[in-house]
């Protein structure tokens, strides 16, 4: 079963920066120690290229890359290895496996550099993308497993959704852990792929668990390569999406995904996802609405209505809430405000506020009343509402 939502239109202005990273850095074209031939300039000639940057992933990698030998699709598949400076044997490692790869009719293309620090998760992608040559492009992190049938049944989905990222379903290891976190990745709905995008988890089909066509991957442009803390994955993910690119989900648990402190995601501060999600609610959606009503008088839906701009926070009739002693307050006032008199928003209760609402309550944490209390409105996810925290 195949869950697809398709962006919006495509918007041209692609290249304005929210604010939160400078112009992206992008597809820097030095390679230093390079194994095995360049492959052509143009790609096309195997079907799926799978993507590995690796860094200091020796403990991963025999599982990781038996993974990949055991895949049962039937195409022309290669293997394409960005080493980013590891300082243990991983590139011994992936020598080795090249050769067991190669018996098997995938080939390899190996490069990497020697420098004294690694250049961080998306520079090593580009990299890897650049030397590759299949016409689809399977993303994997050298510390996750992917399922025999993974890349076969995620090519199928990409040969009809060209345009599309195309992600899975997945396992946490070890079980239980961001146990909230990996039952929203594997039960969002076709229409929540895209109305969720804004929601503090991050893209709605995770890294991971990624596949492309190249021709998509070259339309939105590289990933960023600003190197430590920079979201490299969220940033591509709202790119494609100002590209009117889709998102589609097979549902099928495809990949064991690995929960570990060493995780190149654990550097990114939530303070810079809370600014690129801010930047993004208001670029797609708030700046089309003339105004709205913020669900949550509490820590959160306060933080959100200082981060706005000046003409979004004008937007914000009411805070509304279920908490009879945030309601008694009668408003909220923005004290941070230069404005004289400050701002000063009415707290009222739900049923009284008017849509459309951001709502700032986080999913799955009140025992299912905000869920029923959105349905019992009679409003449509992604039309009159969208979840942000």
């Amino acid at each position: 079963m195949l869950q697809l939502m398709d962006g919006a239109a495509p918007d041209e202005s692609v290249g304005k920066n929210s604010g939160a990273f400078p112009a992206k850095q992008l597809c820097s074209e030095e390679f230093s120690d390079q194994h095995g031939e360049q492959p052509p300039e143009a790609g096309g000639s195997v079907d799926v290229s799978i993507i590995l940057p690796v860094y200091n992933a020796s403990r991963w990698l025999d599982e990781c890359l038996q993974a990949v030998l055991q895949q049962d699709f039937q195409g022309t598949m290669e293997l394409s290895v960005f080493d980013d400076a590891s300082k243990d044997d991983s590139r011994a490692m992936i020598s080795w496996w090249s050769l067991q790869l190669q018996e098997r009719g995938i080939t390899t293309v190996i490069s990497g550099h020697d420098s004294a620090q690694p250049r961080g998760v998306g520079y090593a992608k580009n990299q890897a993308v650049a030397q590759s040559r299949g016409r689809y492009l399977c993303f994997q992190d050298a510390d996750d497993v992917m399922m025999p049938q993974r890349v076969r049944l995620q090519y199928e989905a990409a040969v009809l959704n060209p345009t599309s990222i195309i992600g899975c379903r997945v396992r946490r290891e070890p079980e239980g852990s961001t146990e909230r976190y990996t039952r929203w990745i594997n039960s969002l709905s076709p229409e929540q792929l895209l109305s969720q995008v804004y929601t503090s988890h991050g893209p709605t089909v995770i890294m991971p668990t990624w596949l492309c066509s190249r021709n998509w991957f070259q339309r939105v442009g590289c990933f960023d390569e600003g190197g430590k803390g920079v979201p490299e994955d969220l940033l591509f993910f709202y790119q494609s999406l100002r590209r009117g690119g889709g998102v589609c989900r097979v549902d099928e648990c495809l990949l064991v995904y690995r929960y570990h402190n060493q995780a190149a995601s654990q550097s990114v501060l939530e303070e810079t996802m809370w600014m690129l999600r801010v930047a993004f609610l208001q670029e797609r959606v708030l700046s089309k609405w003339e105004a709205f009503s913020i669900w949550n008088a509490g820590k959160q839906g306060r933080r959100l209505y200082r981060s706005l701009s000046t003409a979004e926070r004008r937007k914000v009739r009411a805070f509304c809430d279920v908490d009879d002693n945030k309601i008694r307050k009668g408003f909220y006032t923005y004290e941070e405000s230069e404005d004289k008199p400050k701002p000063q928003v009415p707290i009222v209760h739900f049923r009284d506020a008017l849509p459309p609402y951001i709502v700032c309550v986080k999913l799955d944490m009140t025992g299912g009343c905000l869920e029923e209390n959105l349905v019992s409105l009679g409003l449509q996810e992604g039309l009159h509402y969208h979840h942000f925290s």
